[in-house]
This record gives structure tokens, sequence and C-alpha cells, in this order.
């Protein structure tokens, strides 16, 4: 029989090796590091939960984060951080054209491969690009207004900031379709302040010059969703759609304020970004651009996607 000592040292070098095994193998999971514009939005909360996901189906060490109010330079201090650990591979999806030469730092000097996550840009140094296709996306959005108007009817665009390419690429999109569709571009509004009370003033002016109007076209969900909440002030019902498909979208669909969004895939976008930079650490070849796909959100398959994300991403929902 083992006397006891040597019981209790056996015991405690089985400890010591079980957590040297475990740390042994968590330290070298490949590093995958994802920068995000923001973390305070339904959107990015959304991509961050699928990113997290893929982190646990791909084996990686990783962490996803974003600065406060998408802000550029404080992006760009987040990754020159990030720039001296050294990650295997960089997610990110850039506030703008500023942090691509940060971005030229990791792939020429460190040879870090840098996928764009969300925000596409014509940088040639980046491996690939995950996310919509905008032009495409702008020109079902385009459509789908079309499909509850007359040809001749009036239409505004409502836009953010066009440094954002996202943006410019989707009313490209929507202009296309709209024009195709024989409807009327009366205004377009750009660089407005996503909070309700500069929303607010888009809409009494461009409805104090346009009374007849008969549609709203938005870049994206947050200003949809706030053009929405004037209309709804002010008792006037006229379509809006937006483009990225958040739950307070998808709510005003349950609850027949709207009829229908056109809506990106932030949970397989935030997926499909890490299984792509696994097939990179692989060394596997991968397309320039990996399609998130859009979907269009009707009353028939609301209820299924505010389901999936409540299920996947624990947060509340109005």
């Amino acid at each position: 029989m083992l006397k006891k000592g040597k019981f209790v040292f056996l015991t405690a070098g089985v400890i010591i090796l079980i957590i040297g095994v475990f740390f042994y193998k968590s330290y070298n999971k490949p590093k995958v590091m994802v920068v995000v514009k923001n973390l305070d939005t339904q959107f990015f909360e959304i991509v961050k939960a699928g990113v997290e996901q893929g982190f646990k189906d791909y084996g990686f060490n990783g962490e996803v984060v974003g600065s406060l109010k998408e802000s550029a330079d404080e992006q760009g201090r987040i990754l020159k951080k990030i720039y001296s650990e050294n990650p295997d591979v960089l997610i990110v999806s850039p506030v703008n054209s500023s942090v691509i030469p940060i971005l030229d730092k990791f792939v020429k000097k460190k040879h870090i491969p840098v996928l764009l996550l969300d925000q596409n840009n014509p940088w040639p140094d980046k491996t690939a690009y995950v996310g919509s296709d905008n032009v495409e996306l702008g020109k079902k959005a385009g459509s789908l207004l079309s499909s509850e108007l007359h040809p001749g009817n009036k239409v505004a665009i409502f836009a953010g900031n066009l440094s954002n390419t996202v943006f410019k690429e989707r009313i490209t999109g929507a202009k296309i379709a709209l024009k195709n569709s024989g409807m009327t571009v009366v205004s377009e509004k750009a660089a407005i302040p996503e909070n309700l009370k500069s929303v607010r003033n888009e809409v009494n002016q461009i409805l104090g010059e346009y009374p007849d109007l008969n549609g709203i076209i938005a870049t994206h969900d947050i200003l949809a969703y706030q053009v929405l909440k004037v209309l709804k002030e002010q008792d006037r019902n006229i379509p809006v759609i937006g483009a990225d498909g958040i739950p307070d979208m998808i709510n005003y669909i349950e609850d027949g304020t709207i009829s229908a969004t056109v809506a990106q895939n932030p949970y397989d976008m935030g997926h499909l970004a890490v299984e792509t930079a696994f097939k990179v650490i692989k060394g596997d070849h991968v397309q320039k651009f990996v399609d998130s796909g859009v979907d269009l959100i009707l009353k028939e398959n609301a209820k299924e996607r505010l389901d999936f994300y409540k299920k996947m991403v624990h947060f509340g929902m109005n």
C-alpha cells in the first residue's frame, strides 16, 4: 500500500499535471482578435454572439472588443494595443479608412492576416471581406419600398455619415431600384445624427417641404427605427424601409407598424468571420468576398428570427 504521504504527493502531482495540460492547450490555441465598430448596438451585440460561438466551435482563444461611441481614434488605439499582442488573425470592422495605415502594419510588418467584417474597403492587403453585398442590399430595400408604392410616388433617402462606405453602397443600390420602379427621389439627407431629436427635426423638415411624401428609405435600422417613432408621434402612416434587421425593427413587423424589412445576418456574419480565420490559419484558400447574405423579414418569419436572437444573444428586447 502507498503510504499516506506518497499518496498525497501523487495526487498533487496528478492535479498539477491536469492543470498544466489545460494551460498548455489553452495557450497553444490560435489567438484571433475581433475589433468591431461598437458594442452598444443590437447589430454588433448579435455579431459578437456569432463570433463567440465561432471561437468555441473552432477552438480559438479570442476576444471581441469595440469602441463605445464608434470612434475612429479609439479604434486606432485599440488596434495599436492588439498589434503588440501578436494575434494569429485580426478581424476588424473599420470605423472608416483612417485606420487602414494601422492595418497595413499588421500585414506588412508582422504578416498577420487581416479580415474585414461588415465594412468593406478597397484596401488591397485584406485577406478577405466577410459581410453583405451592400449595393445588392440597397437594391432589395429600394425594391421592397417600391412594392408598397406606385410609379411616380415621392421618396426620401435618410443616411448616416457618408464617410461610411456601407451607407454609400446602400444608397447606390436603392437609387437604382427606385429609378427602375419609377419612383421619384425628392430628397437625400445625409449625416443625420442617431438621436431622436435630430431625426425629428429632419422628418419635420422633409414633411414640411413634401407633405405628400410617400415613403422613406434609411441606410440603417437605427435611423429607420427613429424615423418610425417620429411618424408614430405624428400619426403619419407612410412606409419606411431600413436595412439591418435589428430586433427593434422586427418587433415593428410583429406589431404591424411595418410590413417587412431587409435584414443582414449579423450572427452568421460573426460566425463566418471566425470560420474564415480558421481556414486562413490552416492555409486553405479563401474567397476575397465571403457573403453572409441578406434576408427579407416578413410577418411570417419575424417571430422565428426574434426567438433565435433571444436564444443566442440573451439581451432584452422591447
